[in-house]
């Protein structure tokens, strides 16, 4: 397949504070046309937050690239610890937390959607990509509330693109990462990678099979999005009864923090940074907990289930 790259479109949407409204219409100024590849197909691909949305388009290379080098990320030891922290938040905190405050969007219902289900279990399917910012502060919160259900391996941290909104946001990237779950089935397309081939410009890491792709035709668009949302990411389906369409919480919280101080935020109910994970995380468990039955226990928990009729 032949390759063809676009410079990246961003463009504000339902924006709440200045400074974002300033990133939006900064980055107005770089929109552009479709990407086509192999003369056959042309992907559209659009970062949407509740925020700011970015539209991206990017080379259509099929081959994985490895990550570029990340700068202040932990390694070795302290990336186990680091790692552990995240996937073992108590869930005596994020109760505190509760639904984050007016800084966080809950899920959308879907409408007639019939149960996603993998092996079994309901499924959650993420689409985005490591160069996306509002896919980063958003992985946070997928990560504290799948740990709930199960346990990852292999998470490797990642910043966001440093010509981006948001530049280098800290992160984590779910390619070549496994969750095992007796309850749910998490399934991660990292679209795009964060080496960047030349400005604006990335290259496939892991392509959506057809059947998530004709998901993320499906819901992602209207009546959940407008039209010229449509086709976004981050892109979060859960169980094709809630929809997550852009990031939960504004990726500024995190900027200018290491993984190990954000780690430290979240025993802090009252921090910008507990709230905005802490909060989209519950949100995430409470609609979970409603596709497994309220199992188990101990991700839903009293406080959670309180959640479940806002979701």
């Amino acid at each position: 397949m032949g390759k063809a790259s676009k410079t990246k479109q961003e463009y504000g949407r339902r924006e709440k504070i200045a400074a974002q409204r300033a990133a939006a219409k900064r980055s107005e100024q770089r929109r552009n046309g479709l990407l086509i590849a192999g003369g056959a197909v042309i992907v559209v691909i659009a970062v949407v937050v509740a925020f700011v949305v970015v539209k991206t388009n990017k080379s259509s290379s099929s081959t994985p690239t490895a990550s570029a080098s990340i700068s202040g990320a932990p390694t070795g030891a302290a990336l186990s610890s680091t790692v552990s922290k995240i996937t073992s938040v108590p869930t005596s905190a994020t109760d505190a937390i509760g639904t984050g405050g007016s800084a966080v969007s809950k899920p959308q219902t879907v409408s007639g959607g019939t149960l996603l289900t993998s092996g079994g279990k309901p499924e959650m399917l993420y689409i985005g990509a490591e160069y996306c910012p509002y896919c980063a502060a958003e992985r946070w919160a997928m990560i504290v509330a799948l740990s709930r259900f199960g346990t990852f391996s292999g998470l490797q941290p990642m910043r966001s693109s440093a010509s981006d909104v948001y530049a280098s946001t800290p992160t984590w990237t779910f390619a070549h990462s496994t969750f095992k779950s007796n309850y749910v089935t998490f399934s991660p397309v990292e679209w795009y990678n964060n080496v960047e081939t030349s400005p604006n410009t990335y290259t496939v890491l892991q392509a959506p099979t057809s059947a998530q792709m004709a998901l993320f035709k499906q819901y992602d668009g209207p009546p959940y999005v407008s039209s010229d949302d449509a086709e976004s990411f981050p892109f979060v389906d859960i169980g094709n009864k809630y929809l997550i369409l852009g990031a939960s919480y504004s990726p500024q919280v995190l900027s200018g923090l290491t993984w190990d101080q954000i780690n430290s935020d979240m025993s802090n109910a009252s921090s910008p940074v507990a709230q905005g994970i802490g909060g989209t995380a519950n949100y995430m468990t409470a609609a979970l907990c409603k596709l497994t039955s309220n199992q188990p226990s101990t991700a839903c928990t009293s406080a959670i289930q309180s959640l479940e009729s806002s979701v």
